[in-house]
């Protein structure tokens, strides 16, 4: 661990008295970013329940045209990435930095993996014409205004697809510079930000899942 002429480590920032100040003060902001993005998505949960509490048949026989071997697919893969990204932190605090690098590939291409599927799923939908709003076309669904349930699913899943590029982008930073020696056992804040990040993209998840592949 390199150090700075006064003794400090070199990434202990100078507005810190110490590394464990630093470190809790950047875990304290991560969690007010979570919360805000809990906020935002509870904004949208809300939303769903308003409009499946107007019409519940027509919510019901939608979600059959939902590929939910596709939506299982995809929770099976965000699942196992939280896995990976928890090994990851854990193979950085015992120093291991070729594991650490491994295991956040290994994230990136289940984050990958996820956006394709997505892809997939979204394109059979474009084709089907089954759009939010104006753009619906599709008329194999019984029920009044069935694109009100494609409107909630393109933003919800959308905005989460979003939220999974990002942290893919943060990802591809954190694996060069864990290649380049940022990190150490004493220094992986990043890898640990991005963890919580994660984990949280991961459970937005799992509450989409139930609510537009499962919802019968």
């Amino acid at each position: 661990m390199s150090q700075t002429q006064d003794g400090h480590p070199s990434f202990l920032q100078h507005h810190f008295s110490d590394v464990e100040q630093q470190r809790e003060s950047a875990k304290l902001g991560m969690w007010l970013f979570l919360v805000t993005e809990i906020l935002l998505f509870g904004g949208l949960f809300v939303f769903y329940a308003i409009y499946r509490a107007w019409h519940p048949e027509m919510f019901i026989n939608a979600h059959t045209v939902v590929n939910i071997g596709m939506g299982t697919t995809n929770t099976i893969v965000l699942i196992t990435s939280s896995v990976t990204m928890a090994l990851a932190i854990r193979s950085m605090q015992l120093g291991k930095q070729s594991q650490t690098i491994w295991f956040l590939v290994s994230t990136l291409l289940l984050a990958g993996t996820f956006m394709v599927v997505k892809y997939f799923e979204y394109a059979h939908k474009f084709d089907l014409g089954q759009l939010p709003g104006k753009f619906y076309t599709f008329t194999g669904i019984e029920g009044t205004n069935p694109h009100v349930f494609f409107s909630a699913y393109f933003l919800m899943t959308g905005l989460h697809g979003i939220h999974v590029l990002i942290g893919m982008g943060i990802i591809v930073w954190l694996i060069i510079k864990t290649r380049a020696g940022m990190f150490s056992p004493q220094y992986y804040t990043h890898i640990e930000m991005t963890g919580l990040y994660w984990h949280l993209v991961d459970l937005i998840w799992i509450f989409l899942f139930p609510l537009f592949y499962l919802v019968g």
